[in-house]
């Protein structure tokens, strides 16, 4: 559809189309009808139901669901004063960083060698989730010690630097573990290889936190927030790090 059309032709990601239909979908639902036939009593309505609905509404639904009704008039060209949606107001926290004491801790902890190094890399090389899971056997290139980084945000190639640890580390792993096209393979589905899912990724982060005892929030975005942090504290120049 026209929606999907315009998402996937302005480089934004499929998570982004998902949740745009998901939330537009509920909306349709909710009315029996398009939701470019609603107003504006009745989209304020919806979204006042939706933020008492439950006694914790869910931030990221409401969120999208307003991104959602923005891009779709926009793509259809309708007026912006058609409806005067909510500002989003973007949570002021202080970001959450790990010291190098607990990065060690955390790296040490699992048991698997597979699991050692997707943290290692996680914060290692400052990736994103998606990018972890993305990599490839024959993005690692270990003579030149870089990680081929492809189509990361903003569906940007790059390279990142692998230090000789993990160079090391990946080399034991690619002869333990024997991983087939996909540097971490997932499980087989009807016979096809594929590789590790998002929830995957999540689950390694949280187990591992768990189990090192680790008592601040631990997310693979905290992990590569924390190797920026750590690389401006040790007078890394900020253009480099970015």
């Amino acid at each position: 559809n026209k929606l999907s059309r315009s998402v996937e032709l302005s480089g934004k990601s499929k998570s982004t189309l998902t949740n745009y239909a998901r939330c537009l979908s509920h909306l349709a639902l909710h009315f029996k009808c398009s939701p470019l036939e609603l107003d504006q009593e009745q989209l304020l309505d919806y979204l006042h139901y939706q933020k008492n609905k439950h006694k914790t509404p869910s931030e990221s639904f409401f969120k999208h669901t307003v991104y959602g009704l923005r891009y779709l008039y926009r793509i259809y060209d309708l007026p912006e004063h058609k409806a005067v949606l909510p500002t989003i107001e973007r949570p002021k926290k202080l970001p959450v960083v790990l010291s190098k004491k607990e990065i060690k801790l955390l790296l040490k902890t699992p048991r698997l060698h597979k699991h050692r190094l997707m943290l290692a890399l996680l914060y290692g090389c400052g990736l994103r989730c998606a990018e972890l899971r993305n990599l490839y056997i024959k993005d690692v290139d270990m003579d030149r010690q870089q990680l081929h980084i492809r189509q990361g945000k903003g569906r940007k190639d790059r390279y990142v630097p692998l230090c000789d640890l993990l160079v090391r580390g990946t080399q034991q792993y690619l002869i333990s573990e024997r991983p087939v096209q996909w540097l971490f393979n997932g499980n087989d589905r009807e016979g096809k290889r594929v590789g590790l899912s998002s929830r995957g990724v999540q689950w390694v982060v949280k187990q591992t936190r768990k189990q090192s005892g680790i008592q601040k929030e631990v997310t693979t975005h905290i992990l590569r927030h924390s190797y920026a942090t750590h690389l401006l504290e040790t007078g890394t120049d900020i253009r480099h790090i970015q």
